[in-house]
């Protein structure tokens, strides 16, 4: 972690929080947004910074699906719903399209390094599935043809 980034989560990010600890995920995803995903040092040198050990920021990053922890994804991270809802309307489908297009399957990366797919349990869309997430944007009431569309502009 660089000065410029020590330097913004104690002036931006800290003071926004009752306690240093409870920084932790607003930290942990501005140090991830730099890179795409944190390193057991990240995540030790987080601890550091908010006084916390470097269990808890880890169990932290462990525990949401939004923390790529110890593994790099590509430029695009597509996450694929496969709660109940989106595997009634179709998830399950969609998924298996989406690893067809890109020729990998869950939990890897495509050899040019632009897409990384992985399956998450709930992205909170239940009303507009199927869904999936691509980085920061949600894609909701999909079809093959849609997810075609997504991807076509992505590559």
């Amino acid at each position: 972690m660089d000065e410029k980034t020590r330097k913004e989560i104690e002036e931006k990010i800290v003071p926004k929080y009752r306690t240093r600890r409870s920084a932790c995920m607003a930290t942990m995803q501005l140090v991830q947004s730099q890179k795409g995903h944190l390193t057991k040092e990240d995540m030790e040198e987080i601890a550091a910074l908010l006084g916390m050990q470097p269990v808890e920021v880890e169990a932290v990053g462990k525990f949401y699906t939004m923390y790529n922890v110890e593994r790099p994804v590509g430029r695009y991270h597509i996450q694929v719903c496969e709660n109940l809802s989106c595997s009634l309307m179709g998830g399950e489908h969609i998924l298996k399209h989406i690893e067809r297009l890109l020729g990998i399957k869950t939990g890897e990366t495509t050899s040019d390094k632009k897409f990384t797919l992985s399956t998450v349990q709930c992205l909170g869309s239940c009303g507009t599935a199927p869904v999936i997430q691509i980085n920061d944007d949600y894609y909701e009431n999909l079809n093959e043809k849609k997810v075609e569309e997504i991807l076509g502009k992505l590559r």
